[in-house]
């Protein structure tokens, strides 16, 4: 069987980190492991509190992981601490671990700053030149870049500058600020769109959390960076059509409902 690392903060409600990463691999066939940077208190309607793991615990999680279930893929999601960012990438480098999606959780979707500027600093000076693909969205995508994002023609120079300045792979999410559901990989100067349609679904929870994790068990099975994501859009498109409800808030997709070909 293939594996999966994710490494990310715990989300008590379920529908995002931790939880949405292992949910979509094992719904991918993919055995999936773990490396938790945080715990935090939330729900729906928003989060309480956050405590983030330490630097040793989390060197002995990835150690743990590494030398016993090495993983054929790995995804990275929220970790606000330079400490910890600087860990995981000595960790990634020691293991010489491939197949690596980074989810770079910068801002919530209520557009409050998840990272101080120093931890974004070493995510890129660290990480960036690790992965195979960064998936921002448009608010994370115009920290990096340093302009406004409004339309495609933007996300196409927004993404040929993250990539070509910090020389990676990027696939800039088009669903969160612009109004359709396409997204755009810059790959090695090139660019590629992947059309999807808008879902009315209020309850969106988690889905930044389930997109990297289903591209990183793609990676996984074997497939190519394209064909991960365009399965990772799919997949997704069905959790959302499924048309869950619940909590008070922004509740959760149904990631039971995603069909794999």
């Amino acid at each position: 069987m293939r594996t999966a690392l994710t490494i990310a903060g715990s989300d008590s409600s379920g529908g995002a980190g931790i939880q949405a990463d292992i949910k979509t691999m094992t719904m991918h066939g993919v055995f999936a492991t773990s490396a938790i940077t945080a715990l935090t208190a939330q729900n729906t309607t928003g989060v309480k509190s956050i405590q983030e793991t330490t630097p040793d615990i989390l060197k002995d999680q990835l150690d743990m992981v590494f030398e016993d279930i090495y993983p054929d893929a790995v995804k990275i999601g929220m970790v606000a601490n330079s400490e910890l960012i600087k860990v995981i990438a000595d960790r990634l480098n020691y293991y010489q671990a491939k197949n690596i999606v980074l989810d770079p959780v910068m801002v919530a979707t209520s557009g409050s700053a998840l990272m101080k500027n120093e931890a974004i600093e070493t995510m890129i000076q660290y990480l960036f030149p690790l992965v195979t693909v960064i998936t921002p969205n448009i608010p994370e995508a115009q920290v990096l870049c340093g302009f406004e994002i409004l339309n495609e023609k933007d996300m196409e120079r927004a993404s040929k500058y993250i990539g070509d300045t910090y020389h990676c792979s990027v696939l800039l999410k088009g669903g969160h600020s612009i109004e359709d559901a396409n997204d755009l990989l810059y790959e090695k100067g090139t660019f590629t769109w992947f059309s999807g349609k808008r879902i009315d679904n209020e309850n969106t929870h988690g889905t930044g959390c389930t997109l990297s994790s289903a591209i990183a068990s793609n990676l996984a099975k074997g497939e190519s960076l394209q064909v991960s994501i365009q399965h990772a859009k799919e997949y997704i498109s069905q959790c959302l059509s499924a048309q869950l409800n619940l909590g008070k808030g922004s509740g959760p997709m149904n990631h039971m409902e995603g069909r794999l070909k």
